[in-house]
């Protein structure tokens, strides 16, 4: 006979595979939620690209604010083909098995990708306070040295943060049921199949998660605090409307990538709702990397010249 701990350990090696019930839900939709996601993919992979290739070809766009648009901009790329191509197959196909392997890649990266941009927007923020705060200093504060190295360190920091999230759920065991009411591995979900107290789990993944969620977010508020209080020196109010419009769109993306990741994330695990996250899911994975070239294309004088500019040129007529 096996002892309990046995058939744990039995369940855990036989359990190989996943189900991603993702939107089963909505069986009369599956059709139309494929080709509206296929679409909405393909205008972000397009929208971030275009943003990548405006700030390389254009000499105007080599300073550090585009620097790190770009990285953005590629995050989201990768950040978005992560999940979105998994769950546009389990739609086509109805195959909606994820291997034990890819599911924690799939949680790897997407930990990776999420905490990478906590810092990079960190970085974007500490940008825009020298740019504004300390302007005569940019040159120096803001050297190619320095963006790289704040780069480097963004996607570094999702790299250990990933890699702690990961490993705290995937060495656990899992056993009984193994559908995933989600359309992703993500790790609430993962950790109620787990087998035994996840107590300690869930409490060292919050722990881990606000370090790595709240540090850039106060380096950010510190950040626009030393920027508030030098626009409010600013004696003429044009100035000050024309100084604060150079921060509108990254405000507007923190706020739209914070606050979906705080009601995510941060919120007592006693409130989790499968099918209310499942949804709010959806717009941090696929509406929010979609915004974000438009928000920085529609706010950005420099970034529409520059598209002006090349359908000036016709290069393609």
């Amino acid at each position: 006979m096996f002892t309990e701990k046995g058939r744990i350990l039995q369940n855990r090696t036989k359990l190989s595979e996943f189900i991603l019930l993702g939107l089963s839900n909505e069986p009369n939709l599956q059709s139309t939620l494929f080709f509206t996601f296929l679409v909405i993919y393909i205008i972000t992979l397009a929208g971030n690209f275009i943003i990548i290739l405006l700030t390389l070809i254009n000499p105007a766009l080599h300073t550090p604010m585009y620097f790190f648009l770009r990285n953005l901009s590629f995050l989201e790329i990768c950040y978005t083909s992560v999940n979105v191509p998994k769950m546009l197959e389990n739609l086509l196909s109805g195959n909606k098995t994820i291997s034990f392997l890819g599911c924690a890649v799939q949680t790897y990266f997407t930990f990776f990708l999420g905490g990478s941009e906590c810092f990079l927007l960190a970085s974007m923020a500490y940008d825009r306070y020298v740019a504004i705060c300390k302007p005569l200093h940019y040159p120096v504060l803001m050297s190619r040295k320095v963006c790289l190295g704040l780069a480097v360190a963004s996607w570094l920091s999702g790299f250990l943060m990933s890699f702690g999230h990961t490993s705290m759920v995937f060495t656990m065991s899992f056993c009984g049921s193994n559908e995933i009411n989600h359309f992703f591995c993500d790790i609430p979900p993962l950790l109620k199949l787990a087998c035994g107290d996840t107590s300690r789990n869930e409490i060292a993944v919050f722990v881990m998660t606000m370090i790595f969620v709240a540090l850039p977010f106060i380096l950010i508020l510190m950040s626009y605090t030393g920027i508030i209080v030098t626009i409010l020196g600013i004696s003429s109010s044009e100035g000050r409307k024309k100084t604060f419009s150079t921060c509108t769109s990254h405000l507007i993306v923190v706020t739209l990538f914070y606050g979906s990741a705080c009601i995510m994330y941060l919120k007592p695990n006693s409130t989790y709702s499968p099918n209310s996250d499942k949804y709010l899911s959806l717009f941090y994975t696929i509406v929010s990397p979609l915004l974000n070239p438009i928000i920085y294309s529609f706010r950005n004088k420099e970034v529409k010249g520059a598209l002006k500019r090349i359908w000036e040129r016709k290069p393609f007529r």
